[in-house]
């Protein structure tokens, strides 16, 4: 078993994020805004290496991460019985108390141990022995708040047992208080409007917004409001080393401005259902001076003067069921064409069939993944009179 990292520690430290498919360079470079140094991009994740500062920061303002993992200990487990044993004698009473609750989450690939719930519950035991064999008594398993989230990943019968410095995952805002029909991820959301390289100058338009996640993300991103603002609290603010010192230093220098500066950002649909959710979300952020809602579908929106950026997630046919999904897509390919001259537009869509009918030429193709449904990011530029499309590339 590898020597264990002290629990409390000014120095560098590995830490690892976790993302969406397709989103790790995106991370990558949030994380190195941050501080972060070393930067190593993985699966569905990054690697790096950060002092408690960078792990409190990039909670507070990396937007495209899903969580921070602090890896503790690893050790080969090539069966349930040698992942017990191993975890049985870990020092899990540095990391937490009697009266403190725990969770475990695990993630199993290419193992002996075929299950994550199965791992999962092998560490609990493990971790629960371990104090009863100290202490006579053991803590208590709370799987939605605990104050000690656990991760453990086996892969090839590797095992790596790391804190988890989120807590709930971080796409989790704190801002919505109302759901749409297959709401976006704020994770996902944000990580389109990075990739389509919005400049926060031209006024962004999302025209089917379902439940306002990528207006307000927009809305945070060009107001300078960190991800982690609305939310009540992070896992590590339950760690035996947690600084409360250093915690509001970073919560004062990524402090948003006292008021909006940055109003130009429209959104539209054509349900009442989304208008109403959509507006109860914008109130609950307060940005309500920087989103302007218009109940109309798209090719009835009225389009705002001057430069125009278009990211949209219209329906995919899957969760959300449409009488007519090839005409809902020709009809968005007809009003760029006709309403949306010298604009740029991002669509996602994960019915590939679907979205040719948009009858436009994209000039960029992203692969992503929106929940398990495998998506492409396409980007279209309009232009007046032909409106041909240059710079292909797939």
């Amino acid at each position: 078993m590898e020597k264990r990292p002290r629990i409390s520690t000014d120095n560098a430290y590995s830490i690892t994020a976790k993302t969406l498919l397709g989103l790790e360079e995106v991370l990558a470079d949030e994380i190195r805004e941050a501080g972060g140094k070393d930067i190593e991009i993985i699966h569905r994740g990054v690697k790096f290496k950060g002092t408690n500062e960078t792990l409190y920061t990039c909670n507070y303002v990396c937007r495209t991460a899903l969580r921070f993992l602090k890896p503790l200990w690893e050790f080969d487990a090539a069966s349930d019985t040698e992942l017990y044993n191993k975890c049985l004698k870990l020092p899990w009473d540095e990391l937490m108390g009697l009266e403190n609750t725990f969770a475990i989450d695990a993630v199993v690939n290419l193992s002996e141990i075929d299950h994550s719930m199965y791992a999962a519950l092998k560490t609990k035991d493990a971790l629960a022995d371990s104090f009863r064999e100290k202490y006579g008594r053991r803590p208590s398993v709370d799987t939605d708040e605990p104050d000690i989230r656990y991760n453990v990943h086996i892969n090839r019968d590797h095992c790596t047992v790391s804190l988890d410095s989120s807590g709930s995952s971080l796409h989790l805002r704190g801002y919505k208080i109302a759901l749409g029909n297959a709401p976006v991820s704020e994770v996902l959301a944000s990580g389109l409007i990075f990739l389509s390289g919005w400049d926060r100058k031209k006024t962004f338009v999302d025209p089917m917004c379902g439940s306002g996640t990528i207006l307000i993300e927009a809305a945070m991103i060009a107001n300078d409001i960190p991800s982690g603002f609305y939310r009540e609290s992070f896992g590590f603010e339950k760690w035996k080393d947690f600084d409360p010192a250093l915690w509001r230093t970073i919560k004062e220098k990524h402090k948003p401005p006292p008021e909006i500066s940055f109003g130009k950002i429209v959104g539209g649909d054509i349900s009442p259902l989304a208008i109403r959710s959509t507006r109860k979300n914008i109130g609950n952020a307060g940005l309500q001076k920087a989103i302007k809602i218009q109940p109309a579908a798209f090719e009835k929106l009225r389009r705002p003067a001057g430069d125009v950026h278009i990211v949209m997630n219209p329906p995919y046919g899957e969760r959300i069921k449409s009488d007519d999904i090839i005409g809902l897509y020709k009809t968005i390919g007809d009003t760029l064409k006709h309403n949306f001259e010298n604009s740029e537009a991002w669509i996602i869509g994960g019915d590939l069939t679907a979205m040719k009918f948009i009858g436009l030429r994209p000039s960029r193709k992203i692969r992503l993944y929106n929940g398990p449904i495998e998506c492409k990011f396409m980007k279209f530029e309009l232009y007046e009179g032909s409106k041909k499309q240059k710079n292909n590339t797939d």
